[in-house]
């Protein structure tokens, strides 16, 4: 906890930015391989496969936070092109988590939003797909991963903040909360990499 703090604390620094996102991909990639134990005891329960997919995307976060403070361009390149595959695969695995628990998701739509819970549920299933091909293929990628950071962004506001004010007293309304803006956080940092490429480095296409 104390590690996750001084890397959050040191991301908002300049000088800081550096070490701090050394502290976030190490502290992140271990709780992401802290998940593999699970998904060898339930290899058939995507859930498991869905939990560290959540956490390796704040590897990639941090990893393209790390990538733009780079000074060599080539490996800034590289670092940022690792992030960027990294969160492609995440959105492979947002859509399919989407698709196996397609009902829990219909769920937490709020059901004043029209037109029904099952078609945002849908919607959003084929967007997260649309991004991952998007960002994978790194056709339009940074259009797809800041496309995607708002829609995410849109989760947590408009499904665990009317959850948190509803129920503040559920524990999993906060962490779902935290996490869905860790992501979303994640997600805007691999964008801003990808903007922050080197000319004389990055791809002509995406």
């Amino acid at each position: 906890m104390i590690a996750l703090i001084a890397g959050g604390i040191g991301l908002m620094y300049p000088r800081s930015t550096h070490l701090a996102s050394i502290i976030l991909v190490i502290v992140c990639a271990l709780f992401s391989l802290a998940c593999v134990p699970g998904i060898l005891a339930a290899p058939t329960v995507y859930v498991q496969y869905g939990a560290f997919f959540e956490q390796f995307s704040l590897v990639c976060g941090a990893l393209a936070a790390y990538a733009a403070t780079e000074p060599n361009a080539t490996r800034s390149a590289a670092l940022g092109r690792a992030a960027r595959l990294g969160l492609g695969l995440c959105a492979v695995s947002f859509t399919l988590a989407q698709i196996f628990y397609l009902k829990f998701t219909a769920s937490l739509v709020p059901t004043w939003i029209p037109p029904t819970q099952m078609f945002w549920a849908i919607l959003t299933t084929i967007a997260f797909g649309l991004a991952a091909i998007a960002i994978l293929s790194n056709r339009q990628a940074r259009l797809a991963t800041n496309l995607m950071t708002l829609m995410l962004a849109l989760f947590g506001v408009l499904v665990w903040v009317p959850r948190l004010l509803t129920q503040p007293q559920a524990h999993g309304n906060w962490s779902e909360f935290a996490l869905n803006f860790l992501i979303t956080g994640a997600a805007w940092m691999v964008a801003d990499s990808l903007r922050s490429v080197p000319a004389q480095v990055r791809p002509n296409h995406g």
